[in-house]
């Protein structure tokens, strides 16, 4: 048991200011003394007989203190010369007359004085009490007793040369971010280098990417090149349930960055407090908003900071407050991005470094099979990887453990204590060959490296189509072949089963969601035109959003739902006909899936050798009945 964790907690504490409330104040209070205390036919027996000296009666607390000649005996037990006994009020004429009719010499009626002191003690101690325990509270919120009521100091952690580092060479896959990063290290080492030229030192760095990608990984290794003063806090560390906490907070960090210039000062997740202003309900000047206010000043008011550079990092740079974005506060907006190709690759070398790993392991071959992964994705596959491995007792890291580790960090864990149904197998293993098979006969879509029926994470089955390079935008032909290439699972339910299941879900969620940005936001429908509906912010406000109406008609939503509708019945159609026309290939993959349950991209291109594609379509037109320019000849739309 840990005693010391006992007695420094609240419990400890709060038993013993009870303790004290009730046992330590009513000994002050009780009357010493006052001897063993007898019934009231005894003292007046005692008082009759004439075995009493004296004798004091105290009218207020109905009692009579006795002493006597001799001690008292009780059950053979000498009790001592001093009793005392209670009397109601119904007995108090017959007390007084017994006592007057005894002559005692030493009689009073005069009560006790009590101990002033001690009056005032038992008064004081309740409130002792809750003042302690209101100030033992408070150092616990303050993060300790050194700091006690000391709500508005900066909790800014700052790094010095003693503590672990980490360098550019550490970050792979963002080599932009790193020169532009290693240019403010020698702003802050070598700032006569760019004075000289009129050149001024930016204000802010500001690193957004998606989550996951190396942004505060990219802070650390300027802290570790820089060499001076960094301080390090969290956009969430400002802001208190205290009005003002935060603006003193800021006042403070930006202090002592001041008296240990040169500094950098890295804020991660600044959204938590750079919020936009004026966008919550009511509008209030809230403890955010002036935690922000006073943020802009010091980044850029009229005390002008020298060789002070703020770094932060977010993955919402759409609802940062444009104040902060502008010139002379975050001068430098630098995207941190999922590395491409040669990224992966160099991510791979780096965390693969003190992994034993098997000789034919090929590092290129994972980085291409991880599209869309970023950093701490790769991160994560090889060191699932090296769990799986030491799991199974073996002392390298394979092939086979590095797949496992990419399936799991895509789909989550396998399943293997859930036990299917023959029927629901077979449907499954149809509905994942459907997609595979509607993939195989598109012209436009990536090709497909596995299948799995093995339920995983909360999918029964999935298939892998991996693009053999990195793409940076889709084309109109790309997304309708994705929408039917997740509709193939659905189309193959229907051909084969004639009862289609809940399986596909997913699948129509996602059609519908690329069939939906295609009208709403890409402008790749005939009908609506070029034209994006809805607004572009992204701003998770209550009150902006309250305040936005509806930005088209009814009778276009009309049109935007039925062009949603006409896309996604294509895509029903053209993988309707892939499946029917390859129906004997699908009935293969099934059988080979019941068999093996997992396919590869070898097993995979073997079955699908035979294939008949869909022919391409046609040319599409934005605006039907414009001319059309063709090389150098114009066309109308019947090619005239």
């Amino acid at each position: 048991m840990n005693f010391k964790k006992i007695f420094t907690g609240p419990l400890f504490w709060i038993l013993l200011a009870v303790v004290l409330l009730l046992v330590v104040v009513p000994l002050l209070f009780s009357s010493s003394g006052a001897g063993q205390r007898v019934d009231t036919n005894v003292g007046m027996e005692l008082i009759e007989e004439g075995q009493v000296k004296e004798a004091r009666v105290d009218d207020g607390d109905s009692r009579v203190d006795l002493t006597l000649t001799e001690p008292y005996e009780e059950d053979g037990r000498e009790v001592g010369e001093s009793v005392h006994f209670h009397f109601s009020a119904a007995r108090a004429e017959t007390v007084a007359q017994t006592i007057a009719d005894a002559d005692l010499e030493g009689y009073t009626d005069e009560p006790e004085q009590s101990n002033w002191l001690l009056s005032m003690l038992g008064f004081m101690i309740p409130f002792l009490l809750i003042a302690l325990l209101f100030i033992w509270l408070l150092t616990r919120m303050s993060g300790g007793g050194s700091r006690v009521m000391q709500f508005g100091k900066s909790k800014a952690k700052m790094f010095d040369k003693d503590m672990p580092q980490v360098t550019f060479a550490d970050v792979a896959g963002a080599e932009e971010a790193v020169e532009e990063l290693h240019e403010i290290k020698e702003f802050l080492s070598e700032p006569e280098k760019f004075q000289r030229l009129g050149a001024k030192i930016p204000k802010g760095v500001l690193l957004y990417g998606p989550p996951g990608t190396g942004k505060t990984l990219l802070a650390k290794a300027v802290a570790g090149e820089a060499g001076g003063s960094f301080y390090s806090i969290s956009g969430s560390d400002f802001v208190e349930m205290f009005v003002g906490v935060g603006a003193s907070r800021v006042r403070d960090l930006f202090k002592q960055a001041k008296e240990n210039a040169p500094a950098i000062i890295f804020v991660d997740e600044i959204d938590a407090v750079g919020r936009q202003r004026g966008a919550g309900v009511g509008g209030g000047n809230d403890e955010r908003e002036q935690t922000l206010n006073q943020l802009l000043v010091e980044m850029d008011g009229f005390d002008a900071n020298t060789n002070i550079i703020v770094i932060a990092a977010t993955n919402r740079p759409d609802v940062l407050d444009p104040a902060l974005l502008r010139p002379g506060r975050f001068d430098r907006q630098i995207p941190v991005e999922a590395p491409d190709f040669a990224g992966r690759k160099a991510i791979l070398a780096v965390h693969a470094k003190g992994k034993p790993m098997v000789d034919d392991l090929d590092l290129e071959s994972v980085a291409r099979k991880t599209p869309g992964f970023t950093g701490a994705d790769l991160a994560n596959v090889l060191n699932e990887a090296a769990l799986l491995t030491a799991r199974s007792n073996a002392d390298l890291i394979d092939d086979r453990a590095i797949d496992e580790a990419i399936d799991r960090v895509m789909a989550g864990p396998q399943k293997r204590t859930r036990l299917m149904k023959d029927h629901e197998r077979r449907v499954t293993a149809y509905h994942e060959g459907g997609h595979a098979l509607v993939a195989a006969a598109l012209n436009y879509s990536a090709p497909v490296t596995k299948i799995t029926i093995l339920p995983r994470g909360r999918a029964l089955g999935y298939t892998m189509v991996v693009p053999e390079d990195d793409k940076y935008s889709t084309t109109r032909n790309e997304l309708l072949d994705q929408i039917s290439y997740a509709m193939g699972g659905r189309v193959a339910e229907e051909i084969v089963f004639h009862d289609p299941s809940t399986g596909a879900a997913n699948d129509i969620q996602k059609a519908t969601d690329t069939a939906r940005k295609m009208v709403t936001d890409y402008g790749m429908s005939a009908k609506v035109g070029s034209v994006k509906l809805g607004s572009g912010d992204t701003n998770p406000f209550l009150g902006k959003e309250m305040a936005t109406g509806k930005e088209y008609s009814e009778a276009l939503a009309a049109i935007v739902d039925s062009e949603v509708r006409a896309i996604i019945d294509e895509a029903h159609d053209e993988a309707y006909w892939a499946l029917t026309e390859n129906r004997h290939v699908l009935d293969r993959l099934a059988e080979e899936l019941l068999r093996v349950e997992t396919l590869g991209a070898k097993e995979i291109a073997e079955i699908f050798r035979d294939v008949k594609k869909r022919p391409k379509r046609e040319v599409w037109e934005s605006s039907p009945g414009r001319p059309i320019v063709v090389t150098s000849q114009t066309v109308d739309q019947d090619g005239q």
